[in-house]
Order: C-alpha cells, then sequence, then structure tokens
C-alpha cells in the first residue's frame, strides 16, 4: 500500500488508459477542440480524417493520424481501435434515410471498439410544437436528415447489444462559438421568421461540446442517452436579433414563415418549422460537467464586434 501523494490513484491511471486509447472519427472542429484539450493534458489521441487539410491540422495539434474515406471501407488500413475508446463525429450521407457509414465502421472495427460516443442530433424528435421535452420523448424524425441520424443510432444500440461495449448518444442542437456566429448571413440582411411564428431551437457551445464529448468517454455508464444543450433556448428569430445587437449589426428582415419557405435554404427552413425546447439536467447529472458557456448570453459578452470571443 502507498502512502497519500506517493502514487497515482487507480482512477488517474484508468482515466490516462482510456484517454490514450481514444480515436476520433470525422475529426474536424469539434475533434479538434478535443485534440486542444487532450494536448494540454499531455494526452495523444488517434484523429481520423478525411481530407489532407484536416490530417495536417490534427497532427499540429499531437495527433496520430489516420485519413479515410468512410464511403470506401475496402481502402482502409487493417489498424483499427484495438481496445480503444471512439468519437464518432462522422456526419452521414447528406441524401436517402440511412447511415451506410457508420454501420461499415462499426462492421470493420465494432468488435475491438471498448466505448463509442455517438454524436447525434436532436433533430430525431421532429417537430414538438414548442413544447419542453427530454430523453423521454420518443424520436418521430420529420426529414430525412433526422431519420439518417436515428438509423445511426439504432446502428451503434445494435452494436452495444451484439458486443456489450459501452454506448453514450449525444443528441445535439445548434452548435455555435464566436467564430460560428451567423455573421456573414447578418450582414447580407438575409430574412428570418417573423418572431411571432419564429420556433423554438437550442444550441450549445462548440468549447462546451468538445469537453462534454470527452466527459462522455470518461463515463462508466453502460448506456446513456443525453440532450447535448445548454438548456436555454429561444426562438430562431431572437437568437439572429441578440447576435445583431452584440455585433452592433442591423438586425435582419423578418418574414412571414409561408414566405420563409421560398427564401429560406433547406438546413435554415428546419430550424424554421420544427419546434422545441430542450433542457439538459440529465446531461449535467450524468456527467457531472457544468458549462463553460451555459447560455448565449455568457457567449454573447465576450465577443468584440468582428464576431470573435
Amino acid at each position: 500500500m502507498t502512502g497519500a501523494g506517493s502514487a497515482r490513484s487507480d482512477d488517474e491511471e484508468r482515466r490516462d488508459t482510456v484517454l490514450q486509447g481514444t480515436w476520433i472519427v470525422g475529426c474536424g472542429d469539434i475533434g479538434r477542440r478535443m485534440l486542444a484539450r487532450y494536448r494540454a493534458a499531455g494526452v495523444q489521441c488517434v484523429a481520423v480524417t478525411r481530407s489532407a487539410a484536416s490530417a495536417e491540422a490534427a497532427t499540429a495539434l499531437g495527433a496520430r493520424v489516420f485519413t479515410l474515406d468512410l464511403d470506401h471501407p475496402e481502402r482502409w488500413p487493417d489498424t483499427g481501435p484495438d481496445g480503444a475508446a471512439v468519437v464518432y463525429l462522422a456526419p452521414p450521407p447528406r441524401e436517402g434515410t440511412r447511415d451506410p457509414r457508420i454501420r461499415a465502421f462499426l462492421d470493420r472495427h465494432g468488435a475491438n471498439i471498448r466505448r463509442l460516443v455517438l454524436v447525434s442530433t436532436t433533430g430525431v424528435y421532429g417537430d414538438c410544437g414548442g413544447a419542453w421535452i427530454d430523453e423521454d420523448t420518443p424520436p418521430a424524425p420529420a426529414t430525412d436528415r433526422g431519420r439518417r441520424r436515428l438509423d445511426a443510432e439504432n446502428a451503434a444500440r445494435a452494436w452495444a447489444a451484439r458486443t456489450g461495449g459501452g454506448l453514450v448518444i449525444l443528441r445535439v442542437p445548434g452548435i455555435y462559438s464566436g467564430d460560428r456566429l451567423p455573421v456573414d448571413r447578418l450582414r447580407k440582411a438575409l430574412p428570418v421568421v417573423r418572431e411571432s411564428e419564429s420556433a423554438f431551437t437550442n444550441r450549445v457551445h462548440a468549447e462546451d461540446l468538445a469537453r462534454i464529448c470527452m466527459a462522455a468517454v470518461e463515463s462508466r455508464e453502460p448506456l446513456l442517452v443525453l440532450n447535448a444543450t445548454d438548456g436555454h433556448p429561444t426562438t430562431m428569430t431572437a437568437y439572429f436579433n441578440r447576435v445583431a445587437d452584440a455585433l452592433g449589426l442591423p438586425r435582419p428582415p423578418e418574414v412571414g414563415l409561408d414566405e420563409a419557405q421560398e427564401a429560406l435554404s433547406p438546413g435554415m427552413l428546419s430550424y424554421a418549422v420544427e419546434s422545441r425546447r430542450i433542457g439538459n439536467r440529465r446531461l449535467i447529472e450524468a456527467l457531472g460537467i457544468g458549462l463553460e458557456y451555459p447560455d448565449l448570453d455568457t457567449t454573447l459578452s465576450r465577443l468584440d464586434r468582428s464576431g470573435e470571443s
């Protein structure tokens, strides 16, 4: 037996073992934020990317990098996440109602994955008429995008049932940060839905999402489904107006929902017509995490007029 302070605790040693074996699949913005935090803690992870630019960025952050095209598993090397945890951030394809990418990945490497953290979307709930919902609300996706994400969740659940691996499904809303604000849209004076008709939307700061993913890797729960939100929804129109005010830009023009059907992109339209309010009590309790950006006002208070935080 060792004395206090003379050796690392079992929990500390387990934590380092867990993190050193973490793979980040689809290592874009959120993955790079995770890598930066892991590097600061002296931990090296594995990043799986598709592009040379993403591979270069991940390498600069200290990761071991594999460049793979998830649509072509026949080209993958044999090396896989042997006993590792996997944070799966890669999106499904842009069409269809299924996610063949995650299915191929789990078919190829699933037997060797110890724990899977799947980043899904709150879009699996569909339109809830502005009601408050939680993780017990049954999924009812209204778009093929939501159906693809639910298919990915089902594939992950099947993997967990088949292998006994630990699984955390994170249902993520709109992601924002100081460098992920609708500045260009505001400067172009593109319209938003009239406030009286605007849907409730939810968000999470990119840095908090990175921390949530990291906490999910360390969790010992065998199965968690968590809404990864900041718990402070607003209407989409209120969001645009508050960002505009914070940056000293004109508020966007407002149009009726019928007119918005013609004026908005499909992605923006999904936010305009699907209304739900989502709390984060279960997330905070299950992962024991506090948010660095607990609401929109906290983020906006840290901005300069260029939109950087």
